[in-house]
């Protein structure tokens, strides 16, 4: 009977975060055997310290405790149903997405969810994505950037139908900023930018407004030919001046940038301001569907679908979803660069960050994204994370395919009189096609935790002990041995492993840690997930508990 409450004790503590419930337990004992309940006071009882004792075991302890004695219980599959994208409304034919990031920072968690959003519901319809590229703004552009977004959309899996380059477009937006001249709904400005927003908040209108048609055209001509120096000239959209979206009152379109571009270095002085270029954008990417952070606002999304009426183009539905972030994490490029230069962290790839590049060092894998992706969807209200959800998550996947080793913090040794000299150790508890590792040892451990005389220990998957010497090689639940880790003196690896917090914990580890490349996320058991940063140095880098 023992045994049977200590089952359903460790069944029900490893599904829920390791922690049992006594009634639950009660309950099932009373499922497999109905007259257990004419000794109700007695079972009862024996739960209690069934419970008790189960609780105050770690994860790794209950696993390994429940796969000696009921491995059938461990390896129960469970009927998930199968979560999924709200539909979309309004949809009538192909559906067509865009990923439009702007290559002035390194892409953060947001940008991730973001990405996918929209590449995501392309892939329910069956549709399109087309990947725009927003690097109309010079100052603000870097090839590095170029590379991040590159290389983040890789790690995430998505494979854009389209890719469009904005600055490869200037032709198209020149093309159509002069058929806003020639339809007088636009005019060449010349006043400087605090006049302009003097006039646009006071709903003033500017006297170069009045301009005729072949004037605008002719000042046009002069700007593209660099006739005037950057603030001197703007291209200034005919909108309504007495709107109460402040937005509408005569917008800038274009105006003059004197800074090398990344990709078409100085061959255009006369540059696309975001409402203008986007409009173009959608269009030329044929979207039916924009996703977007509620951030941009509904202001915006009356300005656009101005210029789409003045030029002829199709409406795309908008859909706006809450900001994501994480709490307690900055994500603002200016923020991030303030904290590198002034040593607060390390680079874009500090484990403190919420950058896909630290986010990917620590060992968060990319269907982490895609899952909270179908937990937040298209929800209008922001989106504050915890970083726990996203622990959760990752940990639910890589705790399957994550190969487990022995790394003791610090440098306290102990030793245990054993004939043993090795054991085989599975490479995971419960997947054992995963294989298995051979560890050797003589008398000398490393241990983190303390020893005291007079209580039965067992080192994980070695042997059990007291006292300072072997007592026997199989686990026993009747010896009530306190379960600890170890890693042998012989052959142990010196290792660092870099913190949530940015400290470095050392320690040392077993040697089959020089088997890993660098990249393998693997668990140290009974401490935390980590991926390997740096094999020469065994320098490994936090993930979550």
């Amino acid at each position: 009977m023992d045994r049977e409450i200590e089952k359903f004790a460790l069944f029900n503590a490893l599904k829920f975060d390791g922690k049992a419930n006594p009634g639950a337990v009660l309950g099932q004992l009373f499922s497999e055997n109905p007259k257990l309940k004419n000794e109700i006071k007695e079972i009862s009882k024996k739960v209690q310290e069934a419970v008790k004792k189960v609780n105050s075991m770690s994860l790794e302890q209950q696993k390994e405790a429940l796969e000696s004695i009921a491995p059938e219980l461990l390896h129960e599959k469970k009927e998930k149903k199968k979560r999924e994208l709200a539909e979309l409304p309004h949809v009538t034919g192909p559906v067509v997405t865009r990923i439009p990031p702007e290559p002035s920072k390194y892409p953060h968690l947001g940008h991730a969810l973001s990405f996918l959003l929209n590449y995501m519901y392309a892939q329910k319809y069956h549709g399109k994505c087309v990947l725009r590229i927003d690097d109309t703004n010079p100052e603000k552009a870097k090839k590095e950037y170029y590379d991040a977004i590159h290389d983040a959309l890789v790690w995430l899996r998505i494979e854009p139908d389209r890719i469009i380059v904005a600055s490869e477009e200037m032709g198209t937006f020149y093309k159509y900023a002069e058929e806003l001249i020639k339809k007088e709904s636009a005019y060449v400005c010349f006043c400087d930018k605090e006049k302009i927003s003097d006039y646009r908040t006071h709903a003033k209108i500017c006297d170069h407004r009045v301009q005729h048609e072949r004037k605008n055209m002719e000042e046009w001509n002069a700007m593209l030919a660099g006739k005037y120096k950057a603030g001197e000239a703007t291209l200034r959209l005919v909108g309504e001046i007495d709107s109460l979206n402040a937005t509408m009152r005569d917008p800038v379109l274009f105006r003059i940038v004197h800074h090398a571009h990344p990709l078409v270095k100085d061959k255009y002085l006369v540059w696309p301001m975001y409402d203008f270029e986007t409009v173009i954008g959608e269009e030329i990417a044929g979207v039916t569907h924009i996703l977007r952070s509620i951030e941009f606002g509904s202001m915006r999304v009356e300005l656009q679908n101005y210029i789409k009426d003045l030029l002829g183009f199709k409406k795309q539905e908008v859909l706006q979803y809450g900001r994501f972030s994480v709490n307690g994490f900055d994500t603002q490029g200016r923020v991030i660069r303030e904290r590198i230069e002034k040593g607060e962290v390390d680079g874009w790839d500090d484990p403190r960050l919420m950058t896909l590049m630290a986010l990917r060092r620590r060992g968060i894998v990319p269907e982490t994204f895609y899952e909270l992706v179908l937990e937040v969807g298209l929800s209008a209200t922001a989106t504050n994370l915890d970083w726990s959800q996203v622990a959760a998550i990752n940990r639910k996947l890589i705790d399957p395919i994550a190969r487990r080793y022995f790394f003791v913090k610090g440098g306290k040794i102990i030793t245990v009189k054993n004939d043993l000299k090795k054991a085989t150790v599975p490479l995971h508890p419960e997947f054992k096609e995963m294989g298995t590792r051979t560890v050797a040892f003589d008398t000398d451990f490393y241990v983190q935790d303390d020893i005291p005389r007079g209580q039965m220990y067992r080192f994980m998957h070695l042997f059990n002990f007291e006292n300072g010497a072997y007592v026997s090689e199989a686990y026993d639940a009747s010896l009530k041995a306190k379960i600890i880790h170890c890693v042998p003196v012989k052959d142990a690896v010196p290792v660092q492993v870099l913190m949530d917090d940015g400290s470095v914990l050392e320690g040392h580890g077993e040697k089959a840690l020089k088997d890993l490349k660098e990249g393998d996320i693997i668990q140290f058991e009974r401490m935390f997930f980590c991926r390997l940063d740096n094999k020469k140095k065994m320098l490994f880098v936090y993930a979550h508990d």
